[in-house]
């Protein structure tokens, strides 16, 4: 009886040792390749979520403006009519300079002309009017207010008159 124990005692053999190890060393180098995978994929999420954050960091800023904006072309229209040239050149420059700071943190103007085509995915139809032109139908007929772009987000539709 003791001979059969001291046999079930025996130490494994340099080969299953070595072969043992082997595959201990490829679990580990799995576990590794899976986690620095993992870790890369993280960088590449956490940059995106950086750049899209530094991007929009200032929309709420921005959106407040919008406002100030839209009372600043309204007085420049009212100024176009003044004589006073003093006054415009002064107030026109310093309606630009507030422009190129805007432009400059990424707002951008939406273009929209009369007679462009409506397009839901940029557009905001405030209403719908009758039109004699049947080219007219389907397309922008008046511009209502501007629409603003903060790089590639719309914060603001610009609201249209849809020819019907």
């Amino acid at each position: 009886m003791s001979d059969s124990k001291s046999k079930s005692k025996k130490k494994p053999t340099l080969k299953v040792q070595v072969h043992n190890l082997e595959i201990s060393l490829k679990e580990e180098k799995d576990k590794f390749l899976r986690l620095f995978a993992e870790f890369e994929n993280y960088k590449k999420r956490t940059t995106k979520e950086r750049l899209d954050l530094y991007k929009t960091a200032s929309q709420e800023l921005m959106t407040a403006l919008l406002s100030v904006i839209d009372d600043m072309n309204r007085a420049s229209l009212e100024f176009d009519k003044s004589k006073e040239k003093g006054l415009v050149e002064g107030f026109l420059l310093i309606k630009n300079k507030f422009s190129e700071i805007l432009k400059f943190q990424g707002l951008i103007l939406i273009e929209v002309e009369k007679g462009d085509e409506f397009d839901v995915e940029i557009h905001e139809a405030i209403t719908q009017i009758p039109v004699d032109d049947s080219n007219m139908k389907g397309k922008v007929i008046d511009v209502i207010e501007s629409g603003y772009k903060l790089g590639d987000k719309i914060i603001r539709y610009p609201k249209v008159v849809v020819g019907n």
